[in-house]
């Protein structure tokens, strides 16, 4: 079975999956869903589109350079079946299916590691900005003038009913 990759957005195209497109010069474009061919087709460059993997690797937001990505290369050279190749093969895709994640979640930790400090700083700024706003609670207590008046509706026939009790 044999896992192409989508030509547009670099997704896995599963066998019997997506679109493809074989251009004058029998170069083999494969799409994996109608969105990434509908985009081809309009002649959108895939580095501009922000869903895709290229923007993603070209603006720093997914790993770029690494060496567990050398087992994902496309290999057309036939090699001889070894058992005990395969067996050892196998276990090492699980090494490295690790390996891959835990730099993936360092990237992406290394990546956010400014943001909390810099969301600080927002939020410190816009309270300093809007202080005037924010007033304590006790000072509410002290001063009763902060605090929203509350009106109460008397009718005239209340008003007149209570002078006449009088």
């Amino acid at each position: 079975m044999r896992l192409e990759k989508c030509w547009f957005c670099s997704s896995t195209v599963y066998p019997g999956h997506g679109i493809q497109f074989v251009r004058n010069d029998a170069k083999i474009f494969r799409f994996c869903r109608s969105k990434c061919h509908k985009n081809f087709k309009m002649k959108r460059n895939p580095r501009k589109v922000k869903w895709t993997k290229a923007y993603r690797r070209l603006h720093g937001k997914d790993m770029t350079q690494d060496s567990t990505f050398e087992f994902e290369r496309k290999r057309n050279r036939p090699e001889r079946y070894d058992r005990n190749v395969t067996e050892n093969t196998l276990k090492a895709i699980k090494k490295i299916d690790k390996i891959r994640v835990d730099r993936e979640e360092r990237h992406i930790t290394k990546r956010m590691k400014g943001k909390k400090a810099k969301e600080q700083r927002e939020a410190t700024k816009e309270l300093e900005q809007s202080i005037h706003m924010v007033k304590a609670p006790s000072v509410l207590v002290k001063e009763p003038s902060l605090t929203l008046p509350t009106k109460v509706k008397v009718s005239q026939r209340q008003s007149e009913e209570n002078r006449m009790e009088e």
